[in-house]
């Protein structure tokens, strides 16, 4: 098994960023963008997050470098009350899909998130999206809210489960 190294992101590292992100939308399983986005569309997304509350972290090899894919914790909602609750995301390079990296990556988040004061994850997966609900909830998230046929990929209406998991210190 590959060991993985976590390291905080760097606006050098975006278009890599971005182009992880573009390789899930053709899917229609992982977001709700419908065409590819621009490494600037991102910058403002980017500057959102920071090392000491809102890591947004590179996954590589520790073995070659070779980069697994991005993980981040942002904002949920923008008030105060909830500084402990964040979106939780997790994108994998394509050549990096299906080989149980998911599980390291989510498993290194849940157990880092203490050290930023977060006490609550929050996933955003389509219903149709059942490989991501699986891992999730094999890590114990279950779902806190359904909100039914909101998006439409294609045509087709598709609903947004709601994932958490609440981190007890």
């Amino acid at each position: 098994m590959n060991t993985l190294r976590y390291r905080d992101s760097t606006i050098e590292d975006l278009p890599t960023i971005v182009a992880i992100y573009n390789s899930t939308i053709a899917s229609r399983l992982v977001t709700a963008d419908v065409d590819p986005v621009s490494v600037e569309s991102k910058l403002p997304w980017f500057h959102d997050h920071s090392t000491d509350k809102r890591p947004l972290w590179i996954i590589e090899k520790e073995s070659d470098g070779t980069i697994v894919g991005w993980a981040s914790f942002q904002s949920f909602y923008g008030r105060p009350a909830y500084d402990g609750t964040v979106e939780i995301s997790i994108y994998l390079h394509e050549a990096q899909r299906g080989q149980k990296f998911g599980n390291a990556i989510l498993q290194y988040c849940i157990d880092r998130a203490p050290d930023f004061g977060i006490d609550v994850l929050l996933a955003y997966i389509f219903a149709h999206n059942t490989p991501s609900i699986g891992l999730f909830e094999k890590f114990h998230f279950s779902e806190w809210a359904n909100l039914p046929d909101i998006a439409v990929l294609d045509g087709q209406r598709r609903s947004l489960k709601i994932l958490g998991l609440r981190i007890l210190n």
